[in-house]
């Protein structure tokens, strides 16, 4: 036995447990056979004193160690090495096995839906990355949310948030939601009225599920969110699109188009639309209620950054003057927090939120109840809000130093007007310069930066305008991103 206490190791200054390094260590020498089935293992207090740790610290080592069936317990006589084993070795399915690679294709047919899927593609290592804008992950409150999960660990009721739970979404945060909502948005709504989602993404291929069939006619913005036109085309839905100018989408093509068939759904981004930046104005609001109500179709308003005003206030939501039911509103953390934080939301008639909620359930049975429970401790105690003023009058600042910097150094190669809120500009290039050499020449120097292919859905046509997200780089960032690219299009000129 002291032959064990010579072969482990401990070291305190590691995050894995002590007691977890000790059952560790003697799993390994388990398995690699050096400790044998029914070898005797050193009492809690021998190994203790051996390893320099305290008692209770082996004791948890060894219950470890005989809750996965590792070693074995017997009265008066000691603690051995279990005879039986848990790890099972699987039998093969013949005798002999050749060496198996996934095959590149399946056996039986696959009907190639339409719509195009742009993969994660991971970045240039290295590169400092002006993105098409999204908040800074560093100055997350994850240290609050962590905060709320330690918390949950100590309540003796946590158990009950880590089984099954309302498809809907947590009550609690659904609750918390609605009264978030309410203050913000102008948003009458209660906790029955919401359904959470896995980011704004889902909620956008709900109601396209829920609402659209194949050829039903929808309307988007031209540029607009192609995120959003995929999920709408995937279902077989014929896309109308419609210009979008400073103040939002043009509400007389919208007409024109419905006049001429009919339209069963619109997808608007109120405030600082992707990818313009615009602000959909008051009166353009009111009208496509009006448009709704009178040629009865849907509006989905993804209202993704609301919460990101720096220089005006913002409009309150269609949502919140909807008085036929026209209105689906989304909205999410996912910008409130971080990207990796897949909280969002749908709010809609409860007719079309059953409807939703049958189909989420189908796709994934419920959303992270721990998760959500911490979200809703967030919102109850006003970090969120507190998060958002900070967040807010620094995004604040980088989005003037990143206009100063775009003004003296490429004044004369771009164009741009300053948003009044969000996270990105809306630049256009001059002199004839194409957003995707301009990228490829970056990127080369050590800067990503967009090639300007993803905003528009008629792709014959050449397009020169590109987003440059501010809120994720510091002012030094900004500064080195803005000379980098400056000296790419230098190189193109």
């Amino acid at each position: 036995m002291a032959f064990v206490e010579k072969l482990l190791r401990v070291d305190k200054t590691l995050s894995v447990a002590v007691y977890l390094q000790i059952a560790n260590g003697i799993i390994a020498y388990i398995r690699q056979g050096t400790l044998k089935p029914g070898a005797g293992l050193p009492a809690s207090r021998v190994l203790a004193r051996a390893l320099q740790v305290h008692r209770q610290t082996v004791v948890a080592a060894y219950d470890e160690l005989y809750a996965q069936s590792w070693i074995e317990v017997v009265p008066r006589k000691g603690i051995f090495v279990a005879k039986n084993l848990p790890d099972v070795l699987p039998r093969p399915i013949r005798e002999v096995v050749q060496t198996h690679r996934l095959p590149a294709e399946t056996g039986f047919a696959v009907s190639e839906k339409e719509g195009v899927f742009r993969p994660f593609i991971k970045g240039v290592e290295g590169n400092l990355v002006i993105n098409d804008g999204f908040p800074d992950t560093r100055i997350a409150p994850i240290e609050l949310l962590v905060r709320e999960y330690r918390r949950f660990g100590s309540y003796r009721f946590t158990h009950k948030y880590l089984t099954y739970g309302p498809e809907q979404g947590s009550e609690n945060l659904r609750t918390e939601l609605a009264r978030f909502l309410s203050e913000t948005r102008g948003l009458q709504v209660g906790a029955s009225d919401i359904l959470i989602t896995k980011g704004v993404q889902m909620a956008l291929y709900l109601c396209a599920q829920v609402l659209l069939s194949k050829k039903d006619n929808v309307i988007v913005g031209e540029p607009g969110y192609l995120g959003a036109s995929e999920v709408f085309a995937q279902t077989g839905a014929n896309l109308e699109t419609v210009p979008v100018d400073a103040h939002g989408i043009d509400l007389d093509a919208v007409e024109a188009i419905c006049r001429k068939k009919k339209v069963r759904l619109v997808y608007v981004i109120p405030h600082h639309h992707t990818p313009t930046t615009v602000t959909l104005s008051s009166e353009r609001r009111m009208r496509l209620l009006e448009l709704a109500m009178k040629y009865r179709f849907a509006i989905i308003e993804d209202d993704y950054d609301f919460d990101f005003h720096y220089t005006s206030s913002p409009i309150l939501p269609l949502a919140s003057a909807d008085y036929y039911g026209n209105v689906i509103y989304v909205g999410s953390f996912c910008k409130t927090i971080a990207p990796g934080i897949r909280i969002g939301f749908m709010v809609a008639p409860r007719n079309l939120l059953v409807q939703a909620t049958r189909l989420r359930k189908l796709i994934d049975r419920q959303g992270e109840q721990l998760l959500e429970e911490a979200i809703a401790n967030l919102l109850k105690n006003g970090d969120i809000g507190r998060h958002l003023k900070k967040a807010n009058k620094l995004y604040h600042e980088r989005r003037d130093i990143l206009c100063r910097l775009l003004k003296e150094h490429l004044g004369d190669h771009l164009s741009f007007e300053i948003p009044d809120g969000g996270f990105a500009v809306w630049t256009t290039y001059r002199n004839g310069l194409k957003p995707a050499e301009v990228a490829e020449r970056a990127s080369v120097l050590g800067l990503t930066v967009s090639d300007g292919s993803t905003y528009f859905h008629d792709k014959t046509v050449p397009h020169h305008s590109v987003r440059l997200g501010f809120a994720s780089l510091n002012a030094s960032e900004l500064e080195e991103a803005v000379g980098i690219l400056k000296k790419a299009i230098q190189k193109l000129l």
